[in-house]
């Protein structure tokens, strides 16, 4: 039975929408009825799988412009339209801003920030070109709007993202719809890394208000919204998707020894 989110009928790309994240919003796509191609410089082990269907998988270095293009233009022939585009790639080691030299540091703006940017431009000549137009959704970053000491390229690119996805939302309205997800913490494979064992894990989230990491299906939820004709009216906005952000330090200082 159709739904208000129903997107049968739609295609839509994701980037890096093999693994974590991405992948969470490939399969929330897929259940919603869209075809789903997916990109990165490799595929995962296994295909994105969701409601008995396939997400598709083409390789393509999102820092190649050239590459980039030839990737849309293979979308374009072999399904003859676009509809949304997920820029999701992207992420960072944990390097703090005196190691490693300014180099790698660019290359962390490059790729959050200068990829999607590069992406979403060979996206809109499909999407402009077609009745209707479509939509764009930045994945973006708590770490955009606080201090983020150990990723803070990461956290100055995905401040620059949503700035970005503000000014297109001017510049290609009213066609081309280019909204933000501004991610807190998320559970995913790699949490691990971060985060440490399963104790560590919660011990994170607890530091949530809603007392949990996301999970990737719930940002995947978030994305088929904005993707949708239930948000049709909605462009250039930011939409928190953080489970109330963090709890201020200050409450806990003033309460100790309480």
């Amino acid at each position: 039975m159709a739904t208000i989110t129903d997107l049968s009928g739609r295609v839509a790309v994701v980037t890096g929408g093999t693994r974590g994240v991405g992948a969470g919003i490939t399969r929330a796509l897929l259940e919603a009825g869209a075809e789903v191609v997916t990109c990165a410089r490799r595929p995962a082990d296994r295909p994105v799988e969701a409601a008995g269907r396939t997400a598709r998988f083409l390789p393509v270095d999102l820092r190649d412009a050239e590459a980039v293009g030839a990737f849309f233009t293979q979308v374009r022939n072999e399904y003859g339209r676009l509809d949304v585009l997920v820029n999701n790639a992207g992420g960072t080691p944990y390097r703090m801003l005196e190691q490693g030299g300014a180099g790698r540091h660019a290359r962390v703006v490059e790729l959050n920030l200068l990829a999607p940017l590069t992406a979403s431009l060979a996206a809109y000549e499909l999407l402009r070109a077609q009745p209707g137009g479509g939509s764009i959704v930045m994945i973006g970053s708590v770490s955009g709007s606080r201090p983020s000491p150990g990723s803070a390229a990461y956290g100055a690119a995905k401040a620059g993202l949503e700035q970005l996805a503000r000014s297109m939302a001017v510049e290609w309205a009213p066609l081309v719809r280019v909204n933000t997800l501004v991610l807190g913490m998320v559970r995913t494979e790699l949490s691990h890394l971060h985060y440490g064992d399963e104790d560590g894990v919660a011990a994170v989230g607890r530091t949530v208000p809603l007392g949990r990491l996301a999970d990737p299906a719930e940002v995947g939820d978030a994305c088929v919204f904005l993707a949708s004709e239930r948000a049709a009216y909605i462009s250039g906005a930011s939409l928190l998707v953080h489970g109330g952000g963090e709890r201020p330090a200050f409450l806990d200082a003033a309460t100790a020894g309480n």
